[in-house]
């Protein structure tokens, strides 16, 4: 019995950062139009579409921006009606991107983005504590790029995607008085690719594809404190604790359809519509180096977590006024399906069907561009019935996000 609860436990914390969630603040001025992708003024678009790299009016196009990132979890007990919340800290994703036109018809670029990653802390005494304390996790997309434009009104482009990624989560172990440390690193592999069109100067339809990365921890350390020692050797562990595992924690593949239209030279209107592949999170394996965590299977040191992913979907809209040659003003809302249901909660990576609504300026001075964006997150609240875990409950969320991005382009 005492393997199955420190089994669970552990599947619970490393699901977490295999279902992570999708972070949406890969620029600051397609925040401010709820995240559309389908605009090519600046560098900022090679993360969304690298074709979009080729419609870009500059030759050299460099960006960078920041965000800060704040959310609060509320969890009420069913039966006590206790209510317990997070005290997570101020989450920091970032991006820069870089575009560079040597050809008339090819495009070159390189994107950095933290499309992935989250923070949350719950108080060390919850009645959660088993499933977790606090947990980090940070992934970074690093993305060569390249784009040809056949002709006036369509393009093509690809990249490589090289991410890394690592995760520190502390929870108890209440039924020996300890607590347990997951700590890794990983990194993964994919591309993306895509074609942006203009078959008219007030339309733009961008199409692409993000494949998913399978991230592997090839060393990760599990580690144990007890307040006897003696514990250790119960659970196959060496005299100071730790433990090895392997585990391949994939990040999920995106399709996305874009569409801008001009209404008139200074009015535009975004849209886009995506499609995450959260299924593919039907189990997880964990490979441990001796401790002996799994029953019921020919190798105890191997432990499969079934895990009820589903595809989810993302609606955007957006618009853009341009007040002056220099100023612009930016509006927009979308609404985000949480990629598993009531039954398969988990307080790791809380995650909500959420509305969102976003806006913000830009500042136009002659090559330079300052952009600020804003958004404010309305999570449905949801009732937890996670009978794996024994988690019940309702769950509430709010969230804020806020944005400031610089684009320089000198030719």
């Amino acid at each position: 019995m005492k393997k199955i609860l420190v089994s669970t436990a552990l599947l619970a914390g490393v699901l977490s950062y295999a279902g992570g969630f999708r972070v949406s603040l890969q620029g600051v001025k397609q925040l401010a139009m709820a995240h559309t992708s389908a605009h090519a003024e600046d560098a900022s678009v090679a993360f969304f579409n690298p074709a979009g790299m080729s419609f870009i009016p500059s030759k050299l196009s460099i960006v960078a921006g920041g965000f800060g990132a704040s959310n609060r979890i509320t969890f009420q007990n069913r039966n006590t009606l206790q209510t317990t919340e997070t005290d997570n800290p101020l989450g920091t994703p970032i991006y820069a991107a870089v575009t560079y036109r040597p050809l008339e018809k090819l495009t070159v670029g390189f994107s950095f983005t933290t499309p992935f990653g989250s923070t949350i802390e719950w108080p060390n005494d919850w009645e959660g504590k088993e499933m977790v304390q606090k947990l980090e996790l940070k992934s970074y997309y690093f993305q060569p790029m390249v784009s040809y434009k056949f002709n006036d009104w369509l393009a093509f482009g690809a990249s490589y995607i090289y991410a890394k990624g690592t995760v520190n989560w502390d929870r108890a172990v209440t039924q020996f008085g300890g607590q347990l440390n997951l700590d890794s690193d990983a990194s993964g592999h994919g591309y993306g690719f895509g074609f942006y069109f203009r078959p008219d100067p007030k339309v733009d339809v961008s199409v692409a594809y993000r494949s998913p990365v399978d991230m592997k921890a090839k060393e990760g350390t599990a580690t144990f404190k007890f307040p006897s020692t003696s514990i250790y050797p119960l659970l196959g562990l060496n005299s100071s604790g730790t433990d090895g595992f392997t585990a391949t924690l994939p990040l999920v593949e995106e399709y996305t359809i874009g569409l801008t239209y001009k209404v008139t030279p200074k009015w535009l209107i975004s849209a886009d519509f995506n499609y995450h592949g959260w299924s593919r999170y039907n189990q997880l394996t964990l490979d441990f180096a001796s401790a002996p965590l799994a029953t019921g299977n020919p190798d105890p040191t191997v432990v499969v977590a079934p895990k009820n992913f589903r595809n989810a979907k993302t609606f955007r809209l957006g618009t853009q006024y341009a007040f002056s040659d220099m100023i612009y003003g930016r509006l927009g809302a979308y609404y985000d399906e949480s990629p598993y249901s009531d039954d398969n909660f988990i307080p790791e990576t809380p995650s909500f069907n959420t509305y969102v609504v976003t806006g913000g300026v830009g500042f136009k001075l002659k090559q330079f561009g300052v952009d600020i964006a804003g958004g404010y997150a309305m999570p449905q609240s949801r009732n937890v019935n996670n009978k794996t875990l024994g988690f019940y409950g309702q769950a509430k969320a709010t969230a804020y996000y806020f944005g400031l991005g610089l684009s320089y382009n000198p030719f």
